[in-house]
């Protein structure tokens, strides 16, 4: 199809919406490893993840077979509110840049929680409601994924107890009244309603807080509380699962008009975006169909991947989380406080983790500021203000883009646009006032966090 012919948006019509999620673990070689109960380092068993999660969750998570699961038609329906979500060529930027690429951005932006986060976070609410439980827990970084969570729990009718870290909880007030709006409840973490979060101030007084942190105290809430069950907004294989369905439709999207992607670039702090955005074009990776080069964009104050180990750690600060394997900074690793946005958890997906172990990924890390030059560029010429999360992606989009400028190549570069920045002017301000830095931390401050590695062998 000539290229004159490709629209600015594209879109799928609803029959064209994926029925199945996509399930790469089918197709890993080397599957994720386990996780692993902390106790007796024993691979967690269904019996033990169901005493937090919920029952259908534990059955996907631990699935490693299937290459699709079938979507309920309940979530379909509710899915059809925003999505199918459009797949959009940047001409503007590319006109700005001067480059030969073609880009283009799946914008996962335009419903009320302004992420992709709501793609699982109406899953796992689902799969809740089913069990017939009365109310989840959860951890929020940004608030995104609290936002989405709140909102579908509050479509179904369920509780929802959110642990915000404290820093954005202070720096976006407006994000958590959001949460509020749909029913949730929201406290700083850590804070001084839970054990774990009493000892961890105690250790670490005025703390700014940390993912890690923050999912101790929601599984500490999910476990006291019956009737309740702690839900992940990331990291977790059921939530790449769930997050499949924007990179199925981006595959969709492209094979519309012809268009075969050389690059797909993806912000990285645990692993749902990039996960669900490569998913499919990972299969066709794997099972040597096609080559794509893939780029995972982490923060350079939170670098798990580029500076991280693959080892055995625990997922939560309060080590009472099951052990995963994966890139890590150590558990008890808290981004500066000077870090805005999300992409602040200490590891990485084990999914991806061992993608970019078998070297299928490529990692790098970017210092905020450049993050968010590229912000304002694009907000400029492309009329959409970008989450700093998203705006990782933006950075080595435009980066990639400009070295086709030098080279005269024309490679085709597909971003994934996480979500919209309203809510995070804060950090905006910050950059225009000059008052944002990049702070890196050193090889000495890592190498303490690594010491405290549990010894799994």
């Amino acid at each position: 199809m000539a290229e004159n012919k490709i629209p600015y948006k594209i879109y799928l019509e609803e029959d064209e919406m994926p029925k199945a999620w996509y399930n790469v673990r089918a197709d890993m070689k080397n599957k994720p490893a386990p996780l692993l109960n902390p106790g007796t380092h024993q691979p967690m068993t269904a019996e033990e993840l169901g005493g937090v999660f919920c029952e259908e969750l534990v059955a996907q998570e631990l699935d490693n077979e299937n290459p699709y699961i079938e979507i309920p038609q309940e979530i379909r329906d509710f899915y059809k509110m925003y999505r199918p979500s459009p797949l959009v060529r940047a001409y503007c930027l590319e006109e700005k840049l001067g480059t030969p690429a073609k880009i283009y951005y799946k914008f996962e932006g335009n419903n009320t929680s302004g992420s992709h986060k709501l793609n699982s976070a109406i899953a796992q609410a689902y799969y809740a409601k089913k069990q017939g439980l009365k109310g989840v827990t959860t951890e929020t970084g940004a608030g995104q994924w609290g936002t989405a969570l709140s909102m579908a729990c509050s479509y179904f009718d369920l509780d929802c107890k959110v642990y915000m870290v404290k820093v954005s909880y202070e720096q976006k007030p407006f994000r958590r009244e959001v949460m509020k709006v749909y029913g949730a409840s929201v406290t700083p973490s850590p804070s001084m309603e839970t054990d774990i979060g009493k000892k961890i101030n105690a250790e670490h007084p005025g703390t700014t807080g940390s993912l890690g942190c923050a999912i101790s105290e929601a599984v500490e809430v999910a476990v006291k509380n019956p009737g309740y069950r702690y839900v992940l907004g990331s990291v977790l294989n059921q939530v790449l699962l769930h997050q499949s369905v924007i990179g199925l439709e981006t595959k969709a999207a492209l094979d519309k008009y012809g268009i075969k992607a050389d690059m797909i670039i993806g912000c990285a702090g645990g692993g749902s975006n990039l996960g669900g955005l490569i998913a499919p074009f990972m299969g066709e990776k794997l099972r040597g169909e096609a080559d794509y080069e893939i780029i995972a964009v982490e923060p350079a104050s939170c670098p798990s991947f580029t500076r991280g180990v693959y080892a055995y750690d625990f997922a939560d600060t309060g080590m009472v989380c099951p052990l995963a394997k994966m890139y890590t900074l150590g558990c008890d690793f808290i981004p500066s406080a000077n870090h805005a946005g999300g992409l602040r958890y200490h590891g990485m997906s084990p999914v991806l983790s061992q993608l970019y172990d078998d070297g299928l990924i490529k990692a790098v890390s970017v210092e905020q500021t450049k993050v968010f030059e590229a912000a304002e560029q694009f907000a400029r010429v492309e009329g959409i203000l970008p989450a700093p999360e998203s705006s990782h992606a933006i950075r080595v989009a435009i980066d990639e883009a400009l070295k086709c400028k030098e080279t005269g190549e024309e490679k085709t570069i597909v971003f994934g646009l996480t979500g919209t920045g309203y809510f995070d002017m804060v950090a905006y301000e910050k950059f225009h006032n000059g008052e944002m830095s990049d702070y890196i931390p050193t090889d000495e401050e890592l190498a303490k966090y690594r010491a405290k590695l549990p010894d799994v062998k």
